[in-house]
């Protein structure tokens, strides 16, 4: 008996806590409208996403960095360009 007591009682409260957050968000048209009760889960969805999002360019980034070398400054040139280490000039394989 006590449980079908305490169960009424928090359904009450839960139900005018609603109609106090719609009160407060939408005011006198708040039968008009509705609050969605996902937009937290999309909103938060959305965030989590652009967090793994940065984690993984993060990650990928780091994983660059560190297969080129550590704190290596110089530049490589790869293709057709090599550079001669006696004059410092650049010369093309033709």
């Amino acid at each position: 008996m006590a449980r079908d007591y305490d169960s009424q009682l928090l359904e009450s409260i839960s139900v005018r806590r609603r109609r106090l957050r719609d009160a407060l968000l939408f005011g006198g048209q708040r039968t008009r409208r509705t609050w969605d009760e996902n937009a937290g889960k999309i909103f938060g969805s959305i965030v989590l996403a652009a967090v793994v999002c940065a984690g993984c360019v993060g990650w990928s980034f780091i994983a660059d960095k560190l297969a080129h070398g550590k704190g290596n400054s110089a530049v490589s040139i790869s293709g057709s360009t090599t550079i001669n280490s006696g004059t410092g000039a650049a010369a093309t394989p033709w």
